[in-house]
């Protein structure tokens, strides 16, 4: 199979704008990362008409064999072809893989690498870690030394290294500066399933190693082609509205050689899960698919280019009444399926009865000479804006052209790129949404690629950050505001206190933890903003926000058939702009 080079201005290729989210190579490439003091070469294989933010497969080859080969061989290229994922094929060092810990932290600097967007965009909720032959020790101790960052881990060959008696180094904390990207390297549940001659010696110290790191229980099930299945324990002491425990540990015996059938095998469970950001750490939840959880996939040609949404319509939400509907957006180079299942929001409306759609950004060039298709709200292709508040109105009104919507109850929300934008919808759109709640970020006009005219009234506004955001909050202590917000934020808060005539001695301030809260409300006591800190959290949203944002700010808001603003059935008096 050709081994080809990476183009050298990603920014030459054109975007297909009926598909502008795939990505714009396909085949196999080179690529480098850091050994220490010099550059060292792994593969990547990009599969014809593939997404960006599809799973990415980090593998871990055997000794001295030859990635053409590994693929073909393996099974690795048609799983890869038909799911549509990325497959990064590490070969071992010169003398073999190196058990020190240096070709561990090798392993975990591809995880790096691969989210650099250089070429593509991968999404670190979705990384995945195999080990084949000899590199299924070197697999073992990447996963052990960076667990809070994989979402599986699989190994298809006999250890010679125990985990429980592996000494070498994690990963550091680090911020890859990106915003995005923050490497926690943390202990961590995992989960895992090893294919090995027999559970003895290595293999069986490393599997308790994982038992323990999974609090698995003690005794293992067995069945469906797997000798030892040890679950998580059915007693949770914990809510798992964040995090669920779903880690095991699998292994199968008698089994040593990697083919198309173990492949499908154990993807069929390690596949399920996904890591996502949340308070102090990365949690793991269990893939929730758009479809198959009830939601349908739209499009829409907007401008020439062609745009997508899920929709979500519970079944509770009968053609006989109109029921509220929900805008969710994601942040920068997410996708409108992996915010479905980030966001959790499809959960709070079947809980609390309304519609939810999941859109899709429109896109931009993130780095000089970058791939141009990385999505963002309110982007640019060829130096042309893009207009997603036009975007965000034409679904609206096919969604209500389908549907009983209460048009007195719609609201936005969306993470980083897509608190943006929620933002700019809550300034430039809201004749159309009643109250908005922004994650991670609000609208920052020197981020924007055009100006839009601001709509009329004002529209109220929660907004919710991590107390470890760079983007957001700030390190130096500000004596005349609630929080350390950045000097862009700060501007953007002050300005809607202005707009909705409120002022900052009238503060409300209170602790909810994890949030501590700030309101300012107006002379009537509504809420027109409201703030919330969390504790210990850096650039991300967490799928508990989605619920307290419905239950506590958005729902408490709905207008009239005039348009006029109500807060709890209290008709807010707008002061004159």
């Amino acid at each position: 199979m050709e081994i080809k080079n990476m183009p050298e201005v990603m920014a030459d290729i054109a975007v297909d704008l009926q598909d502008p989210n795939r990505m714009l190579i396909s085949g196999l490439f080179r690529e480098t990362a850091k050994d220490g003091s010099r550059e060292r070469e792994f593969l990547t294989y990009i599969p014809e008409n593939t997404h960006n933010g599809q799973p990415c497969i980090v593998v871990a080859m055997p000794s001295g064999s030859n990635p053409g080969e590994v693929l073909e061989k393996t099974g690795l290229k048609a799983f890869a072809d038909e799911r549509k994922y990325l497959i990064h094929l590490v070969p071992a060092a010169d003398n073999g893989w190196r058990l020190d810990g240096r070709d561990a932290m090798f392993l975990n600097t591809v995880y790096v690498a691969v989210n650099s967007r250089r070429y593509y965009v991968a999404l670190q909720d979705n990384m995945f870690l195999l080990g084949l032959g000899d590199g299924a020790d070197a697999a073992q101790q990447a996963a052990k030394n960076m667990a809070s960052e994989w979402s599986g881990l699989i190994t298809i060959g006999d250890l010679t290294l125990d985990l429980r008696e592996d000494h070498s180094t994690a990963m550091q904390e680090q911020d890859q500066g990106s915003g995005e990207l923050k490497i926690q390297a943390m202990r961590a549940q995992l989960p895992v399933w090893m294919f090995v001659s027999e559970l003895s010696g290595a293999n069986a110290g490393t599997a308790e190693y994982w038992r323990g790191e999974n609090k698995n229980l003690p005794e293992p099930l067995s069945g469906q082609g797997v000798d030892y299945i040890w679950m998580p324990s059915p007693v949770r002491a914990q809510s798992e509205i964040n995090e669920e425990h779903i880690a095991e540990v699998r292994v199968t015996t008698g089994t040593t050689e990697c083919i198309r059938q173990t492949l499908e095998t154990a993807w069929s469970y390690i596949g399920l899960a996904r890591r996502h950001r949340g308070i102090g750490k990365k949690f793991l939840r269990y893939n929730k698919d758009p479809l198959a959880l009830g939601a349908t996939l739209h499009t829409l040609e907007v401008n020439g280019m062609m745009r997508k949404w899920y929709e979500y319509v519970p079944e509770t939400c009968t053609p006989d009444q109109s029921w509220p509907l929900v805008v969710v957006m994601h942040g920068r180079g997410g996708t409108a399926e992996t915010f479905f299942e980030i966001s959790c929001m499809s959960v709070v409306a079947r809980e609390r009865r309304f519609i939810a759609v999941f859109p899709e950004a429109g896109i931009y060039q993130q780095f000089q000479g970058g791939l141009r298709n990385i999505l963002l709200w309110s982007g640019e292709y060829q130096g042309k804006p893009i207009d997603d508040i036009q975007f965000i109105r034409a679904m609206v009104d096919d969604v209500r052209a389908r549907n009983q919507v209460d048009n007195g109850r719609i609201y936005a929300c969306g993470q980083s790129s897509g608190g943006m934008m929620t933002d700019l919808l809550n300034n430039c759109a809201s004749d159309l949404f009643t109250a908005t709640a922004s994650w991670s970020a609000l609208r920052a006009p020197k981020r924007m690629n055009a100006e839009f005219p601001e709509t009329k009234d004002p529209c109220p506004t929660m907004y919710i950050f991590g107390e470890l955001d760079p983007l957001n909050a700030s390190k130096t202590p500000d004596p005349e505001f609630p929080f350390n917000l950045t000097a862009e934020m700060k501007e953007q808060v002050l300005g809607k206190m202005k707009r909705y005539g409120l002022k900052l001695e009238d503060v409300q301030i209170w602790d909810d933890y994890p949030i501590h809260w700030a309101a300012f409300p107006n002379a009537q006591g509504v809420p027109m903003l409201v703030i919330g800190m969390v504790h210990n959290m850096a650039h991300a949203n967490y799928p508990e926000e989605s619920g307290i944002s419905y239950d506590q700010y958005l729902c408490g808001f709905h207008k009239d058939a005039d348009g006029a603003l109500y807060w709890r059935g209290k008709k807010v008096i707008v002061p004159e702009l």
